[in-house]
Protein backbone atom coordinates (compact mmCIF):
# COMPACT_ATOMS: atom_id res chain seq x y z
CA UNK A 1 0.00 0.00 0.00
CA UNK A 2 1.50 3.55 -1.14
CA UNK A 3 1.88 6.77 0.95
CA UNK A 4 -1.14 9.01 0.39
CA UNK A 5 0.00 12.23 -1.30
CA UNK A 6 2.35 14.44 0.79
CA UNK A 7 0.10 17.76 0.65
CA UNK A 8 -0.90 20.65 3.31
CA UNK A 9 -3.79 20.71 5.32
CA UNK A 10 -5.61 23.14 2.74
CA UNK A 11 -4.88 20.63 0.56
CA UNK A 12 -2.41 22.28 -1.43
CA UNK A 13 1.29 20.96 -2.52
CA UNK A 14 4.28 21.05 -0.44
CA UNK A 15 6.99 23.56 -0.63
CA UNK A 16 9.17 21.05 -2.16
CA UNK A 17 6.45 20.20 -5.00
CA UNK A 18 5.90 23.78 -5.78
CA UNK A 19 9.88 24.78 -5.84
CA UNK A 20 10.81 21.83 -7.88
CA UNK A 21 8.74 23.35 -10.93
CA UNK A 22 9.73 26.88 -10.76
CA UNK A 23 13.63 25.77 -10.19
CA UNK A 24 13.05 23.75 -13.53
CA UNK A 25 11.71 26.83 -15.34
CA UNK A 26 14.60 28.77 -14.20
CA UNK A 27 16.95 26.73 -15.64
CA UNK A 28 15.09 25.99 -18.59
CA UNK A 29 14.98 29.26 -19.35
CA UNK A 30 18.73 30.01 -18.71
CA UNK A 31 19.40 27.22 -20.98
CA UNK A 32 16.86 28.56 -23.77
CA UNK A 33 18.47 32.13 -23.34
CA UNK A 34 22.24 30.47 -23.49
CA UNK A 35 21.93 28.24 -26.44
CA UNK A 36 19.74 30.05 -28.65
CA UNK A 37 20.96 33.51 -28.19
CA UNK A 38 24.67 32.57 -26.90
CA UNK A 39 25.31 29.71 -29.53
CA UNK A 40 23.06 29.31 -32.04
CA UNK A 41 21.72 33.28 -33.03
CA UNK A 42 25.35 34.40 -31.68
CA UNK A 43 23.48 37.58 -30.60
CA UNK A 44 25.33 38.28 -27.80
CA UNK A 45 27.60 36.72 -25.15
CA UNK A 46 26.80 37.05 -21.37
CA UNK A 47 29.45 39.98 -21.04
CA UNK A 48 29.14 41.55 -24.51
CA UNK A 49 28.62 44.91 -22.80
CA UNK A 50 31.66 44.41 -20.93
CA UNK A 51 34.34 46.29 -22.82
CA UNK A 52 37.48 44.47 -21.49
CA UNK A 53 35.60 41.22 -21.76
CA UNK A 54 34.85 41.91 -25.33
CA UNK A 55 38.65 41.81 -26.28
CA UNK A 56 39.11 38.28 -25.78
CA UNK A 57 36.38 36.03 -27.14
CA UNK A 58 38.03 33.24 -24.71
CA UNK A 59 37.02 35.51 -21.79
CA UNK A 60 33.57 35.77 -23.10
CA UNK A 61 33.18 31.64 -23.82
CA UNK A 62 34.22 31.23 -20.24
CA UNK A 63 31.67 32.93 -18.77
CA UNK A 64 28.93 31.56 -20.93
CA UNK A 65 30.11 28.50 -19.51
CA UNK A 66 29.93 29.79 -15.89
CA UNK A 67 26.82 30.76 -17.13
CA UNK A 68 25.39 27.92 -18.37
CA UNK A 69 26.89 25.98 -15.18
CA UNK A 70 24.92 28.19 -12.45
CA UNK A 71 21.83 26.49 -14.90
CA UNK A 72 22.83 22.86 -14.20
CA UNK A 73 22.96 23.73 -10.77
CA UNK A 74 19.64 25.23 -10.97
CA UNK A 75 18.05 22.40 -13.24
CA UNK A 76 19.72 20.01 -10.71
CA UNK A 77 18.10 21.33 -7.44
CA UNK A 78 14.76 21.62 -9.09
CA UNK A 79 15.31 17.54 -10.07
CA UNK A 80 16.44 16.99 -6.41
CA UNK A 81 13.17 18.78 -5.18
CA UNK A 82 11.35 17.14 -7.52
CA UNK A 83 12.37 13.86 -6.33
CA UNK A 84 12.03 14.22 -2.78
CA UNK A 85 8.10 15.61 -3.85
CA UNK A 86 7.32 12.12 -5.72
CA UNK A 87 4.85 10.98 -3.64
CA UNK A 88 3.00 13.92 -4.50
CA UNK A 89 2.71 12.89 -8.25
CA UNK A 90 -0.09 11.03 -8.02
CA UNK A 91 -2.30 14.09 -7.10
CA UNK A 92 -5.23 15.45 -8.81
CA UNK A 93 -3.81 18.13 -11.26
CA UNK A 94 -0.15 17.74 -10.29
CA UNK A 95 1.02 18.02 -13.46
CA UNK A 96 -1.23 20.60 -14.63
CA UNK A 97 0.98 22.19 -11.21
CA UNK A 98 4.39 21.77 -11.96
CA UNK A 99 3.06 23.02 -15.49
CA UNK A 100 2.30 26.17 -14.37
CA UNK A 101 5.23 26.91 -11.76
CA UNK A 102 7.85 26.26 -14.49
CA UNK A 103 6.20 28.74 -16.78
CA UNK A 104 6.44 31.04 -13.96
CA UNK A 105 10.08 30.03 -13.46
CA UNK A 106 11.02 30.66 -16.95
CA UNK A 107 9.34 33.46 -17.36
CA UNK A 108 10.94 35.06 -14.02
CA UNK A 109 14.29 34.37 -15.18
CA UNK A 110 13.76 36.31 -18.39
CA UNK A 111 12.37 39.44 -16.47
CA UNK A 112 15.54 39.22 -14.07
CA UNK A 113 17.61 39.04 -16.69
CA UNK A 114 16.07 41.67 -18.67
CA UNK A 115 16.18 44.16 -15.40
CA UNK A 116 19.70 43.22 -13.81
CA UNK A 117 21.23 42.49 -17.02
CA UNK A 118 20.50 44.41 -19.53
CA UNK A 119 18.95 47.77 -17.77
CA UNK A 120 20.77 47.96 -14.43
CA UNK A 121 24.08 46.08 -15.28
CA UNK A 122 24.38 46.82 -18.91
CA UNK A 123 26.55 43.14 -18.84
CA UNK A 124 24.91 42.15 -22.41
CA UNK A 125 21.69 43.51 -24.17
CA UNK A 126 19.66 40.71 -26.54
CA UNK A 127 21.19 42.10 -29.95
CA UNK A 128 24.16 43.97 -29.61
CA UNK A 129 24.24 44.51 -33.26
CA UNK A 130 21.58 47.00 -33.95
CA UNK A 131 20.83 50.31 -33.81
CA UNK A 132 17.86 50.55 -31.34
CA UNK A 133 18.77 47.29 -28.41
CA UNK A 134 15.99 48.40 -26.46
CA UNK A 135 13.29 47.60 -28.74
CA UNK A 136 14.37 44.11 -28.41
CA UNK A 137 15.01 44.02 -25.07
CA UNK A 138 11.50 45.71 -24.63
CA UNK A 139 10.08 42.21 -27.21
CA UNK A 140 12.15 39.60 -25.23
CA UNK A 141 11.20 40.92 -21.95
CA UNK A 142 7.28 40.83 -22.77
CA UNK A 143 7.01 37.58 -25.04
CA UNK A 144 9.45 35.39 -22.86
CA UNK A 145 9.10 36.73 -19.39
CA UNK A 146 5.46 38.84 -19.04
CA UNK A 147 3.50 36.41 -20.78
CA UNK A 148 5.06 33.10 -19.22
CA UNK A 149 4.12 34.39 -15.86
CA UNK A 150 0.79 35.78 -16.56
CA UNK A 151 -0.06 32.27 -18.43
CA UNK A 152 1.22 30.19 -15.43
CA UNK A 153 -0.01 32.33 -12.62
CA UNK A 154 -3.47 31.54 -14.21
CA UNK A 155 -2.75 28.18 -14.87
CA UNK A 156 -2.10 28.11 -11.04
CA UNK A 157 -5.58 29.99 -10.19
CA UNK A 158 -7.73 27.66 -12.31
CA UNK A 159 -6.20 24.53 -12.02
CA UNK A 160 -7.07 21.40 -14.10
CA UNK A 161 -10.42 22.87 -14.59
CA UNK A 162 -9.71 26.24 -15.91
CA UNK A 163 -7.54 25.05 -18.71
CA UNK A 164 -9.66 26.24 -21.73
CA UNK A 165 -10.15 30.04 -19.40
CA UNK A 166 -6.43 30.59 -20.22
CA UNK A 167 -6.88 31.35 -24.26
CA UNK A 168 -10.30 32.96 -23.54
CA UNK A 169 -9.71 35.29 -20.96
CA UNK A 170 -7.45 38.66 -20.99
CA UNK A 171 -4.81 37.45 -21.63
CA UNK A 172 -5.15 36.73 -25.21
CA UNK A 173 -5.49 40.82 -25.25
CA UNK A 174 -2.23 41.10 -22.98
CA UNK A 175 -0.33 38.23 -25.55
CA UNK A 176 -1.03 40.41 -28.45
CA UNK A 177 -0.17 43.69 -26.73
CA UNK A 178 2.76 42.45 -25.63
CA UNK A 179 3.91 41.64 -29.73
CA UNK A 180 2.43 44.48 -31.10
CA UNK A 181 3.49 47.44 -29.13
CA UNK A 182 7.13 46.80 -29.39
CA UNK A 183 6.51 46.25 -33.17
CA UNK A 184 4.00 49.25 -33.72
CA UNK A 185 7.25 51.53 -32.39
CA UNK A 186 9.53 50.23 -35.06
CA UNK A 187 10.87 53.23 -37.40
CA UNK A 188 10.67 53.35 -41.01
CA UNK A 189 12.31 52.22 -43.19
CA UNK A 190 13.87 55.81 -44.07
CA UNK A 191 14.39 57.28 -40.50
CA UNK A 192 17.64 58.45 -40.13
CA UNK A 193 16.93 60.77 -36.79
CA UNK A 194 18.02 59.48 -33.78
CA UNK A 195 17.60 59.99 -29.96
CA UNK A 196 20.58 59.29 -27.83
CA UNK A 197 20.39 59.76 -24.12
CA UNK A 198 23.67 59.92 -22.12
CA UNK A 199 24.90 58.97 -18.78
CA UNK A 200 25.04 61.83 -16.44
CA UNK A 201 28.07 61.85 -15.46
CA UNK A 202 28.75 62.53 -19.70
CA UNK A 203 29.41 66.54 -20.26
CA UNK A 204 28.48 68.23 -23.62
CA UNK A 205 31.33 68.14 -24.94
CA UNK A 206 31.96 65.17 -24.75
CA UNK A 207 28.13 64.10 -25.77
CA UNK A 208 29.28 65.96 -29.16
CA UNK A 209 32.62 64.60 -29.48
CA UNK A 210 30.92 61.28 -29.24
CA UNK A 211 28.28 62.27 -31.94
CA UNK A 212 30.79 63.45 -33.99
CA UNK A 213 32.75 60.24 -34.10
CA UNK A 214 30.25 58.41 -35.40
CA UNK A 215 29.39 61.36 -38.05
CA UNK A 216 26.27 62.12 -37.05
CA UNK A 217 25.09 65.76 -37.31
CA UNK A 218 23.41 67.34 -34.19
CA UNK A 219 19.82 68.23 -34.74
CA UNK A 220 19.08 69.26 -30.71
CA UNK A 221 19.15 68.94 -26.96
CA UNK A 222 17.62 69.03 -23.95
CA UNK A 223 18.47 71.69 -21.44
CA UNK A 224 20.46 69.35 -19.30
CA UNK A 225 22.37 67.85 -22.14
CA UNK A 226 21.65 64.38 -21.57
CA UNK A 227 18.98 63.50 -24.56
CA UNK A 228 20.57 65.06 -27.74
CA UNK A 229 18.70 64.34 -31.30
CA UNK A 230 21.00 63.59 -33.99
CA UNK A 231 20.73 63.01 -37.85
CA UNK A 232 22.68 59.46 -39.54
CA UNK A 233 22.32 60.67 -43.08
CA UNK A 234 25.62 60.61 -43.42
CA UNK A 235 25.66 56.36 -42.91
CA UNK A 236 27.45 56.22 -39.63
CA UNK A 237 26.53 53.67 -36.74
CA UNK A 238 24.00 55.58 -33.96
CA UNK A 239 24.99 51.47 -31.98
CA UNK A 240 28.36 52.76 -31.77
CA UNK A 241 27.37 55.62 -29.02
CA UNK A 242 26.85 53.04 -26.38
CA UNK A 243 30.84 53.12 -26.39
CA UNK A 244 30.84 56.72 -25.30
CA UNK A 245 28.65 56.59 -22.61
CA UNK A 246 25.47 56.54 -24.33
CA UNK A 247 22.15 54.61 -21.87
CA UNK A 248 19.68 54.77 -24.65
CA UNK A 249 20.12 54.51 -28.35
CA UNK A 250 16.25 55.22 -30.37
CA UNK A 251 15.39 55.85 -34.04
CA UNK A 252 11.65 55.13 -33.31
CA UNK A 253 8.53 57.68 -33.62
CA UNK A 254 8.25 57.17 -30.13
CA UNK A 255 11.22 59.35 -28.62
CA UNK A 256 11.35 61.89 -31.36
CA UNK A 257 7.38 63.26 -30.06
CA UNK A 258 9.25 64.51 -27.23
CA UNK A 259 10.79 67.37 -28.88
CA UNK A 260 9.25 69.64 -26.50
CA UNK A 261 11.94 68.95 -24.27
CA UNK A 262 14.55 70.39 -26.84
CA UNK A 263 16.69 72.96 -27.39
CA UNK A 264 18.12 73.84 -30.45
Amino acid sequence: MTDPPMTTKEGRFSGRFEGAGFALGVGMGGFFDGILLHQILQWHHLLSGVEQARQDIRVLILWDGIFHLLMYIIAGIGLWLLWRARKEFPASGADWRLFANALLGFGVWHILDSVLSHWILGIHRIRMDVDNPLFWDLLWFAVFGIVPVAIGWMMRRGGPSGRSRVMSSPLTLLLATAIAGPLAALPPSDQTQVVVLFRPDISEQQAFAAITAVDGRMIGSDASGQIWAIDMTSGGNPSELYRYGAMLVSNSLLPLGCFSWTRA
